[in-house]
């Protein structure tokens, strides 16, 4: 037995090892796709009157956005067999979307954004249906989800980098970055297509995962309508609140005494101490335990980044400190939702279903939620302060989704306590119409 249970201890971490370092790996290159262009500042320049950047933001963001909302069909429906041919050809449709960018004469080339964000608008849900339904899930959703937090900060140091070190034109750099990323991404595509199918273990464990029609997407919704609208609204002010910190933090925090990396060592603190946290949930094997304990850490990051940005002054914190702690309880509430909830989720409640449905969903609320912000500003003419701004949404966006996610997880508990009561009183009833199961 000690032979049996060492070898299998050697089979889980070799699965870690190969499908955790892929999948980081995999979105950490897609991000070197899409948002190496945040790290320039496109000074002086406008599109139809519109700040050049926000329209380019904006206009790449609107992109993502309709991909997300074919998505919800498009994730939810995706086979096993297709999932490898659909990623790399999103791939590499979002690098000649970036050459276009370069080719193209300004202000024209912000066409070539909205293809660039069109392409890459489902590729975490791909990624994700690659690693879902497994014992070790929390382990490979956590590598999966910290990739996006240290790679939005090396993506930007990288664009810094080629621009100021490297010389290389602010059009271009995104292509230049882009072309390096591309092989290397659909390597790691491949390697994820040669992950073994969920063991009957996984499958006992965390139920099995899958594709969802339009009348299954439907009937899973409204079972759960209460529970999800809670949690789609929280994460749709999360996801707006993740987007704007990503897009503008070189308008946010001043970077002309701050070294190019200064983005990158934050975001490895960052991802660093999100994974030891998100790992350790590999060890919780009761799925309401982990949901509630999730819940329980979402809602103090919450309060946490209200108390921050509300008493910012109070505290008197250095700019990279405040940008240390805003970063990690933001994203402990973000990617809690982006990665191993709705897993356990399905667990927990036998959902028949997978998790890509969830994530395109929370997914194009959100995203459409920053591209109405974003649209608004440039249309009422609003000249702000970005940090400031920053921080007051960040203290509304902490209080109110702490009040929402603290009656979600109220909600999730008085489910399962009824849908325990239910599948104890089936039991019992099969036991006394079948007495020979009822084993003394």
């Amino acid at each position: 037995m000690d032979k049996i249970a060492k070898n299998k201890t050697c089979s889980d971490l070799l699965l870690i090892l190969w499908a955790g370092g892929a999948a980081l790996l995999s979105y950490s290159l897609v991000y070197a796709l899409r948002k190496p262009y945040t790290a320039a500042s496109f000074d002086g320049l406008t599109f139809m009157g519109t700040d050049y950047k926000i329209a380019v933001t904006t206009i790449q963001i609107l992109g993502y956005v309709i991909a997300k909302f074919f998505g919800i069909k498009l994730i939810s429906e995706l086979k096993r067999e297709n999932r490898f041919r659909f990623f790399v050809w999103s791939a590499v449709l979002a690098e000649a979307a970036l050459i276009g960018f370069g080719l193209l004469p300004m202000p024209f080339n912000v066409v070539a954004m909205f293809v660039n964000g069109l392409s890459l608008g489902c590729m975490w849900g791909v990624i994700f249906s690659f690693i879902e339904g497994r014992k070790v899930t929390d382990m490979l959703a956590s590598l999966l989800g910290v990739s996006m937090v240290f790679s939005s900060g090396v993506a930007k140091s990288f664009g810094l980098f080629a621009m100021n070190d490297m010389h290389i034109d602010q059009f271009w750099m995104p292509a230049v970055i882009g072309g390096f990323a591309l092989p290397l991404l659909v390597l790691m595509g491949y390697l994820l297509k040669r992950l073994p199918r969920p063991t009957t273990e996984d499958i006992e464990l965390r139920n099995e995962r899958v594709t969802l029609d339009h009348n299954g997407r439907k009937a899973l919704f409204l079972k759960y309508a209460p529970i999800l609208t809670l949690l789609f609204v929280g994460n749709f002010m999360l996801l707006v609140l993740r987007d704007i910190k990503e897009d503008f933090l070189v308008n946010i925090i001043d970077m002309s005494n701050q070294s190019s990396w200064l983005f990158a060592r934050i975001d490895t603190v960052v991802t660093l101490i999100i994974l030891g946290i998100f790992a350790a949930f590999i060890f919780f094997r009761s799925n309401i335990k982990a949901l509630m304990t999730l819940m329980g850490l979402v809602i103090a990051g919450c309060l946490v980044m209200t108390y921050v940005s509300l008493s910012y002054e109070s505290l008197d914190l250095q700019p990279v400190t405040w940008l240390f702690i805003q970063s990690l309880c933001l994203y402990i509430a973000y990617l809690t939702f982006q990665t191993i909830f709705f897993d356990r989720f399905i667990a927990c409640f036998r959902v028949k279903g997978n998790v890509g449905f969830f994530i395109a969903i929370i997914d194009f609320i959100g995203y459409l939620g920053t591209v109405t912000l974003l649209s608004t500003k440039e249309l009422l003419n609003i000249d702000m302060e970005w940090f400031a701004f920053f921080n007051h949404l960040s203290a509304t966006v902490g209080g109110v989704c702490a009040v929402l996610f603290t009656v979600a997880a109220v909600l999730i508990w008085r489910k399962y306590q009824s849908t325990r009561v239910r599948r104890v009183a089936v039991e019992e009833e099969t036991l006394c119409m079948n007495p020979q199961y009822n084993v003394i």
